[in-house]
């Protein structure tokens, strides 16, 4: 009897790791963790390990512990496919990724297809909610919304000087000059260049000398900040003062550690930087204290399974149907502000504004 009750007692005890094990819910943040944008996953990372950190502290969502997956796409669309794959095979509930458009956009279709939801923290391609699928949200704005504001601003500042608009073909960086030059358009603004250029290159040359041919003054880069931080390093090389603006892609420090002061005026549209909203102070303070700057995109990442589990508490599921429903009625206080989300998947916060970058830090151009 008593090797039987031994033996009752270990079963017992099994079925309880078992089912622990069961009750941990599994979210992910997918990105570029390697790869020439791999500051950008690192902000992703930093920012999804610290929410679940904080949420498992609270003791967890509904009384269950967050377990976190790292997907790496290496802004690649075939990789992100993989990744999508990966982690819903992993039963993933929701994803907040991707980083690059042209990632996002493929991967969401898996996610569709396997109920898993999606909310982009950095995302800006108008396409990514644009295709009427239910599960994909973002906390970020939209390129029609910072193209607006970046070509409104170039033909109020610069409208009588040289402007030149060059993009390096991805989802992103197409959309968001395709936007600009529409609004530069719009306003009786005609860039005297619009091009595109390859990305990964590490000697734009050839382009600067053509913009330094053309006396161009103000040069706009729908890109990311490798190559627009070498555009302008390589035409302050060849003396000239062109002023480098751009958009969102530009936000990290690593663009800074590729220009040196060659970067000084550079200007670029973001969201309202996070780091300075009061209700985030708590969670900024503890990331520095860690050693990481929560710059960029850290904190709309974190903002995002804040949603997530904001949505999760109030309907005591996880039911990706049930919270697609609550995404859209609801509204939700968070590090990056109070927002909600509209029919299509966008988010109703405040749309983009200008940073200037100055000794090796950007901030609000004043």
């Amino acid at each position: 009897m008593k090797t039987r009750s031994i033996g009752l007692m270990a079963l017992l005890a099994l079925g309880v790791s078992i089912n622990s094990a069961k009750a941990d819910i599994v979210i992910a943040t997918a990105g570029p963790m390697t790869g020439q944008y791999a500051s950008f996953g690192e902000q992703m990372r930093k920012g999804a390990e610290l929410a679940v950190k904080d949420l498992n502290a609270r003791g967890g969502v509904l009384g269950q512990k967050i377990r976190l997956e790292i997907g790496d796409d290496a802004c690649d669309p075939k990789q992100a496919v993989a990744v999508a794959n990966q982690l819903a095979s992993k039963g993933v509930k929701f994803v907040a990724g991707h980083f690059c458009s042209g990632s996002s956009i493929p991967a969401s279709n898996v996610y569709a297809e396997e109920d898993v939801l999606q909310i982009s923290p950095a995302s800006t391609n108008p396409k990514l909610t644009e295709r009427g699928l239910a599960n994909v949200f973002r906390v970020c704005g939209r390129d029609d919304q910072q193209g607006l504001v970046a070509g409104n601003f170039l033909a109020k500042q610069f409208g009588g000087k040289k402007i030149a608009v060059v993009h390096d073909k991805t989802a992103y960086g197409k959309g968001l000059a395709d936007e600009t030059h529409k609004t530069l358009k719009k306003n009786g603004v005609k860039p005297v260049m619009y091009e595109a250029y390859t990305a990964g290159e590490k000697d734009y040359t050839a382009l600067v000398t053509k913009l330094k041919a053309a006396a161009v003054d103000v040069l706009y880069v729908g890109g990311y900040h490798t190559e627009a931080g070498l555009m302008v390093r390589q035409m302050r090389q060849q003396g000239m003062k062109t002023v480098l603006v751009s958009g969102d892609a530009l936000v990290t420090d690593e663009y800074w550690s590729i220009t040196g002061k060659a970067g000084q005026g550079t200007l670029m549209t973001f969201s309202p930087d996070p780091r300075k909203n009061p209700k985030a102070a708590s969670v900024v303070a503890k990331s520095r204290k860690a050693g990481y700057e929560p710059e960029g995109y850290t904190l709309y990442t974190y903002g995002a399974i804040q949603a997530w589990a904001q949505a999760v508490e109030k309907l005591k599921t996880t039911d990706t149907g049930k919270i697609i429903k609550a995404l859209k009625s609801m509204q939700f206080d968070t590090v990056i502000g109070k927002f909600g989300f509209d029919k299509k998947g966008d988010v109703t916060a405040p749309g983009y504004v200008l940073y200037e970058w100055k000794n090796g830090k950007y901030d609000y151009v004043k």
